[in-house]
């Protein structure tokens, strides 16, 4: 492939539907997007893998979402591990780039780098939510981390929660071109069955672990057979064809799923964006007292703020901040 065809599709979510199954899909290639969310930190390899995988996630459950909408996933452990949060901003316009933003936080004192990464979480839950803007209440649902990774947990979520059947297919890694720098990369498939109008699902709990809901749970004898059929093809793929870059993502569908007749739509763009800016912390702020804002004033006199998702740093002063405030702070 040429390094022209390669950067095209890198940082893009290809959206598809397999007509013959009733499935859709996604395959997502990230690439500068995950170097750009983890320049912002100092995290060991287990940290930046499970973020990239988080972010990859991120992305194709986030490509479904409306213009304007705000998808997050958090995941929060009582072990070494104890939260990756991630978030989703829709474009504001078809064309434009979606942005995503990533951070962790754990104990580098007790954490084992040489475990399973997900083991490190402990027992926690996974959690999506969605901002649909000022006027609409926004939805989360929550379910336990299960299954070993944060895309089994995924998987399981949307059996759940959702009553959609899911599958994701992911890899990823530091990739090392002869003449360059090693970097993160990731890439991955996404299977969901179509929805029903009214899916209707035993109250007797389900076959996965600890009588979660599976996929297999939610399908009728038909859809049964066709999300079989898509899951083994989808058992064929290679990691270095989800990653690329020599497979493109059209390619790709069609080696895999051409009986399946594939259908693409439009690729949504991704890149690293932040939304945290020096208003929207003193807005943040604006619920505190005088008191309070004293209690967080520093020995020279100033309140001081880092975002967790990009490393910037604001500082104040403290007569600016609060109900309080005796100056303004423009």
């Amino acid at each position: 492939m040429s390094h022209s065809a390669k950067i095209a599709w890198d940082d893009t979510v290809l959206p598809f539907q397999l007509d013959a199954s009733d499935i859709r899909g996604r395959v997502a290639r990230l690439d500068g997007v995950l170097e750009q969310v983890l320049a912002q930190h100092d995290y060991p390899p287990m940290i930046e893998g499970l973020i990239a995988e988080m972010a990859l996630l991120t992305a194709m459950i986030g490509q479904s979402m409306k213009p304007r909408w705000k998808l997050s996933l958090q995941v929060r452990g009582d072990g070494p591990i104890r939260h990756i949060a991630t978030d989703y901003y829709s474009a504001e316009k078809d064309g434009e780039p979606a942005r995503i933003r990533a951070y962790a936080s754990f104990d580098r004192e007790t954490i084992d780098l040489k475990a399973v990464p997900a083991s490190q979480f402990g027992k926690g839950y996974f959690a999506l939510m969605i901002d649909q803007g000022p006027d609409m209440a926004p939805y989360q649902g929550v379910t336990p981390i299960s299954g070993g990774s944060l895309a089994k947990s995924a998987e399981v979520y949307f059996a759940q929660s959702e009553q959609l059947p899911t599958r994701f297919s992911l890899t990823f890694g530091q990739s090392q071109v002869p003449g360059e720098a090693a970097h993160w990369r990731a890439g991955g498939i996404m299977l969901q069955q179509m929805p029903k109008a009214s899916p209707s699902v035993s109250g007797e709990g389900g076959s996965g672990e600890d009588g979660l809901l599976d996929a297999t749970d939610l399908l009728t004898e038909d859809e049964s057979e066709n999300w079989t059929r898509a899951n083994a093809l989808l058992d064929t793929v290679e990691d270095i064809e989800l990653i690329g870059p020599s497979v493109t993502p059209t390619d790709l569908l069609v080696r895999l799923f051409h009986e399946e007749q594939p259908r693409v739509y439009d690729a949504q763009p991704v890149k690293f964006g932040c939304t945290c800016s020096e208003d929207r912390v003193r807005q943040s702020l604006s619920i505190y007292s005088a008191k309070d804002i004293a209690t967080m004033t520093t020995d020279e006199g100033t309140v001081t703020a880092d975002c967790q998702f990009c490393g910037a740093h604001y500082v104040f002063d403290p007569t600016t901040l609060g109900f309080e405030a005796k100056e303004n702070g423009a």
